[in-house]
């Protein structure tokens, strides 16, 4: 739901900048590059040194790449898969850097062992999240169900986590990490039971 409304605000603002990078001969991939590149820096080089408000703003700059590139792409009717696996692999290791960083900062200089755990076990759940989603739809079954998409968990961690570095006390991170850890496990599982439900009514139709 979130990912619908938010984008749909979002081409109305970014598609002038679109065009004006499609007329300078910018193409959506580069767009792409560079938007990793700067999350992923920003994710593992201010969040281990504990900037986590700082932290939080470079890397929603870079995130908005995310939507631009794909204003780009429908305005110069780029249509090939390659654009949409690029992306979603892309926005695989964005989503490990961005956990990975918080990780750090709190096995280091933030002495939390507990929270840094969590961030690690929210590393694999959405990768796990990712993954079955993937597999579902090259199988051809569709699991795009969940109560944990890309955007709810980035908008709550780097929400919690901008707070936390404007004074917040951080076991509101710890919580919103579990919340999240919690909400991917179960959003896995509703994948898997979406795709059982239709491989057995494949088997009753046949």
């Amino acid at each position: 739901m979130l990912n619908r409304h938010a984008r749909a605000l979002f081409t109305r603002l970014f598609a002038p900048l679109a065009n004006a990078l499609i007329r300078a001969g910018i193409s959506p991939d580069v767009v792409t590059f560079i938007g990793t590149a700067g999350v992923t820096a920003s994710a593992l080089i201010l969040f281990p040194l504990g900037h986590l408000f700082w932290g939080v703003v470079a890397i929603t700059l870079f995130v908005f790449s995310d939507v631009l590139d794909g204003i780009m792409a429908r305005l110069v009717n780029r249509k090939g898969r390659w654009g949409g696996f690029l992306d979603s692999t892309l926005d695989r290791v964005q989503d490990d850097a961005i956990f990975l960083g918080l990780a750090l900062w709190f096995y280091g200089g933030g002495h939390d062992d507990g929270t840094g755990a969590l961030a690690v076990v929210c590393i694999l759940l959405g990768n796990l999240v990712s993954y079955a989603r993937a597999k579902a739809e090259s199988l051809g079954y569709e699991a795009n169900v969940g109560v944990a998409e890309r955007a709810e968990r980035l908008v709550s961690v780097l929400v919690v986590a901008g707070l936390c570095g404007l004074g917040l006390p951080t076991p509101f991170l710890f919580w919103t990490l579990a919340v999240l850890a919690a909400a991917s496990a179960v959003t896995v599982v509703q994948r898997v039971v979406a795709v059982r439900s239709q491989t057995k009514a494949e088997s009753g139709s046949a």
